[in-house]
Order: structure tokens, then C-alpha cells, then sequence
């Protein structure tokens, strides 16, 4: 019988529960009340908060953590991919023509038909060789079955893959749409219209870029993704998540507007069952000095430290980088709508003034983000303006680094997110070759960052959603196909990298007094494994799951 006021609402029992705590404790069981964890300990000791109206859940000796924080998520993009048809499957172009004569059949006289790539997400690799004819539809394949409808077939967000081109499609009625002819000239010399013998475009266009211009461009005519969309995308974007254990996510690379009214929208339907803390994405008016200071200044009131918003969305800092390039100011002509980005193409400024609005963000206490190359000595011209130790300005995606750039980040107390997904499983053993025994260890150097102090969350970006995956890479550092490590000294024990994903993630964020440990106080976001990632073969990481995730007390996947 619980004590006079010592009721639970929830108890966990029966279990091995990492609480990632400063002593790394293992105990049996927790109680939770209020969405705050009220105590932990044996499963004798929890049993005395058990009241008649206690949800009690048997863990059955399965492992629990503290709910997972990916630290640069981009998790707006995985509930979108379900909003158009997928082509997943198709083996042949008839494969294809017949999911699209299906839709043509459910649409209105005229409606656009857009499809997700062909091949088989999450990547989409390997295409066209995944068809038997080896070669793309055409609008002539694509007509057969669709003479009166506008058919696009999209192009990957070529982050997914990270091989080039992109290639999207359109049909005859689309490429009538957008107006696009034999005279129509491609909108930069990384796109190209493909054409017959004739000169006439074939409807197939090629793109030697990661992120997409021609559904800016020359097809910014098709449907774009709504509001509604992306709300009911980021709902089930959430669900995804938390079925990998994920309850909370940054988006380092910044959210623009229109996703930032979609994460909105949702949270004035429903609580989300993510936590979200987002950087701004700024839309610059002008690429020069004073329009940046003067937007600087006014942001300032509510962009500086954590920002605005509560324990479920907040808003604060924002996200910047130098690639102001021909090719984002086309991408950019869409906007305010960005597409699969998330983020404006207009956050890019001239190096100068990148800098200079940076000095101003320090002085109004606004922290920024960034994955520009040359970020470090960047961060190192502000500090030498307006010093930023202490509040964890951010390096995303890190990738190779030494002592000297090492002891350079702990000295300007930055904080890393990774992208093992590129740096360790896709492109390691190309970087260990071009870097050579001695070199090796610069690779996604994780140990030697945590033994110099800095803190570094692990991410996903959203390649694949699970943080499972960097969980792996962290502990097994093999590459894709590889069986022997690259910088085996910079490997992880799994128990550092499951902290990287919890504990460092709320360092992050500001909420390491809120969340990423199992301690009395804290928000109560918990997930319990499917398998102990603490024992089980180490290749079976990846493949881990959540059987039940918990945001504030409150079960949001339970299978």
C-alpha cells in the first residue's frame, strides 16, 4: 500500500533500467508521478508507491534508458515521405506505369499525379538498374497511362544517398504545365534537360547537386507540400521516432516558417510525443551587413539562450552557413516554401558578413549553428569580438579533426553533433585510404572528444531516423561492407554512446536539469528495448527498437 501522498502514476518494475545518472546506476524499477520521475530503486522500494489508480508495467527484465535526443534529426522529412505515392517495388517501368495508372484512375480530370522517387526508400539506391530496363521512364513510357493528367515523379533529396544525380520526371501534360519546350534552357549548369534526337526534352532531368533545383525552378509548378501536410507528416514522423526510443530531437540545421507553423499547428491539436527544440533558419532580406544587424537586434529578445516555447517546442538560436551560391538563391525563388529542406536557402550569407551578423548574435546572447567548412576559425573571429565560451554555440555534422582542432573546440566550449551515418558507415574507408595509418584517428575522432571534455551528441539525419545506427557506429566504427574497424582507438563503449544520445543531447538543448538521465525530478521520457544493447551482439544494434517510449510519464508507443 502507497504511503499518504507518495502515489504513483506510473510504475516501472521488474527491469534493468540505466539511469545514465552521474554514477551510471542499474536499479529494477522507477515510479513516475506528475510526468517527473518520484524514485527509483528495487522493485520492493517502488512497490510502495502503488496506488489503486497506478498504471503498473511489468518490464520483464528488458532494458530501459532515458528517452534518446537525436541532436540533428530533420525529423519534418519522415512523415512527408508518406504524403506522395511511393513507387517502392517497382522492378520494371510497367511496374511503375501500372502504380501510376492506379492513381490516374483515382483522380480528378486533370489532377496532378506526383509520386515519391523510384527505388526503395530510405536511399533509393541503385536505380535504374533496379528496373530491368536499366534506363529511366520517359514521358512517352509515362503518357501510356497518363495522356491527361501532369505526372511528375520526384527526385530524391539527395542527402538520402549522397550519389549523384538526381533525376526526376515529368509527362507531356506536365512538361505543357511548366511551360518547358525544345527553346527551354536549363536553370544552372548542374541541371540538365535531357533530349531526344529531335531536341525535344525527353521529360527526364538530371541534377549533379544534393539538394534539388529543378522542383524550384523549372518545375516549381507541381503541388507543394501544405501545412496540413506537414503537420499530419511531423504526427507521423513522431511515431516513427518513438519507435526507435527517440522522445526528443534538435534541428541544428534551423527550421524555416513554415515548418516551424506546422510543429505549431500540431501542438495545438494534440501533445506531441517528441520534444523538439528547434534553430531558426533566418530568411536574410539582404545579403549585406546592416539588414543582418538590424534583424539581429530585434530577434534578440526572444532568440537568445533557449529561446521561447515550453518542455514540448521551443525556438531559439538560429542556423547559418556560407554557401551563398548561385544555386541556393535559384532554390530559394519558392520561397517562403522550402520543400524537403525545412530550412530557407536564404540563411547562407557571404562569409563577411556571416561574421559580422555572428558578432551581433553574441552580443544579443543568441547562439548559433553551423557546418560551414571553415566554422572553427569563424567561431574563433566572434570570440575574439564578443567572447561565446560557455554558450554552446554548436558544430553540426562533424567529421575529421586533430588535437590542434580538438583542443580548439573544448577551448571555446562548443558543442558537436556527429554524422557517423557519412563519416564512419558511408564514407569511412575513403577517408581511412586518403588519410593513412597515422591520419586514421581524425576520423569522427569521438573518444578523443570526450576525453578533452567536449560534449558531442550523436544524430541521425534522418538517414536512417533510428539513433540506433550511430549508437553502432560509435561502438563498432566498421564501415558499410567493411569487417574490421577504421580508428579502432576512437571507439565508444556502448554505454558512452548510449549517454551521446540521451545525456549529451539535453547538454544541447539547455535541459540537462529536465531530461537525458533517470533521476528523481526529471521529465519522465524513458524508452524500454526490445534487445539489451548493452550485451547483445554488437552488429544487432542497429536493428534495436523501442517496445514502449514514454514522454512525460505518458506511454505514446506501446506494443
Amino acid at each position: 500500500m502507497a504511503a499518504p501522498g507518495r502515489v504513483a502514476d506510473l510504475v516501472l518494475t521488474g527491469g534493468k533500467i540505466l539511469t545514465l545518472d552521474a554514477r551510471s546506476r542499474v536499479v529494477q524499477a522507477l515510479a513516475v508521478s506528475g510526468g517527473r520521475i518520484a524514485a527509483l530503486g528495487n522493485d520492493d522500494e517502488i512497490a510502495r508507491w502503488v496506488g489503486p489508480d497506478t498504471r503498473r508495467v511489468d518490464l520483464r527484465g528488458r532494458l530501459a534508458v532515458p528517452g534518446l535526443i537525436d541532436g540533428h534529426a530533420h525529423l519534418d522529412r519522415e512523415g512527408l515521405k508518406k504524403r506522395w505515392p511511393s513507387l517502392a517495388g517497382a522492378r520494371s517501368i510497367d511496374d511503375v506505369l501500372q502504380i501510376i495508372a492506379g492513381l490516374v484512375r483515382r483522380a480528378a480530370p486533370g489532377e496532378w499525379i506526383v509520386t515519391m522517387p523510384i527505388g526503395e526508400p530510405h536511399a533509393y539506391e541503385g536505380v535504374p538498374g533496379n528496373l530491368v530496363e536499366n534506363r529511366w521512364p520517359t514521358r512517352h513510357d509515362l503518357d501510356r497511362v497518363a495522356p491527361d493528367h501532369p505526372v511528375y515523379i520526384r527526385a530524391i533529396w539527395g542527402h538520402w544517398r549522397n550519389t549523384l544525380p538526381l533525376v526526376s520526371i515529368a509527362n507531356t501534360r506536365a512538361l505543357e504545365r511548366a511551360g518547358i519546350g525544345r527553346d527551354t534552357a536549363p536553370p544552372a549548369p548542374s541541371v540538365e534537360i535531357e533530349r531526344d534526337a529531335a531536341g525535344e526534352p525527353t521529360g527526364v532531368f538530371y541534377e549533379q547537386t544534393y539538394k534539388p533545383i529543378v522542383e524550384h525552378t523549372l518545375m516549381a509548378v507541381i503541388p507543394r507540400f501544405t501545412l496540413e501536410d506537414r503537420a499530419a507528416g511531423l504526427a507521423e514522423s513522431m511515431r516513427v521516432y518513438n519507435g526507435y526510443g527517440t522522445t526528443s530531437v534538435f534541428e541544428g540545421h534551423g527550421a524555416a516558417a513554415e515548418i516551424i507553423a506546422a510543429y505549431q499547428a500540431l501542438r495545438r491539436r494534440q501533445r506531441p510525443t517528441v520534444r523538439a527544440h528547434l534553430l531558426l533558419s533566418p530568411s536574410w532580406p539582404a545579403a549585406d551587413t546592416g539588414a543582418v544587424r538590424s534583424l539581429i537586434e530585434s530577434w534578440g529578445a526572444w532568440l537568445g539562450r533557449r529561446g521561447l516555447g515550453d518542455e514540448y517546442l521551443r525556438v531559439g538560436g538560429l542556423y547559418t552557413e556560407s554557401d551563398y551560391s548561385e544555386e541556393n538563391r535559384l532554390r530559394a525563388t519558392t520561397s517562403p516554401y522550402t520543400s524537403w529542406a525545412g530550412f530557407f536557402y536564404e540563411a547562407a550569407l557571404p562569409e563577411t558578413v556571416m561574421v559580422e551578423m555572428m558578432i551581433e548574435a553574441a552580443r544579443n546572447d543568441i547562439r548559433v549553428g553551423s557546418f560551414t567548412a571553415n566554422i572553427l576559425d569563424l567561431y574563433e573571429q566572434v570570440d575574439r569580438a564578443v567572447p561565446i565560451g560557455g554558450r554552446r554555440w554548436v558544430i553540426e555534422h562533424i567529421g575529421v579533426y586533430g588535437p590542434d582542432e580538438i583542443k580548439r573546440i573544448r577551448d571555446l566550449g562548443l558543442v558537436l553533433t556527429t554524422h557517423t551515418g557519412r563519416y564512419i558507415w558511408r564514407d569511412g574507408a575513403g577517408l581511412a585510404r586518403r588519410l593513412g595509418p597515422e591520419g586514421e584517428s581524425r576520423i569522427a575522432p569521438l573518444r578523443s572528444l570526450l576525453d578533452a571534455g567536449v560534449h558531442v551528441a550523436l544524430a541521425t539525419d534522418n538517414v536512417p531516423p533510428s539513433l540506433f545506427h550511430p549508437i553502432h557506429h560509435a561502438v563498432a566504427r566498421k564501415p558499410r561492407g567493411a569487417r574490421a574497424p577504421i580508428a579502432p582507438d576512437q571507439r565508444l563503449t556502448r554505454e558512452e554512446a548510449l549517454a551521446c544520445a540521451s545525456r549529451e543531447g539535453a547538454y544541447l538543448t539547455f535541459d540537462e536539469d529536465d531530461k537525458g538521465s533517470l533521476e528523481v525530478g526529471k521529465l519522465a521520457d524513458v524508452a524500454v528495448l526490445d534487445r539489451d544493447v548493452l550485451t547483445a551482439d554488437e552488429d544487432a544494434i542497429p536493428d534495436a527498437r523501442a517496445d514502449l517510449a514514454i514522454v512525460g510519464g505518458r506511454p505514446v508507443l506501446d506494443t
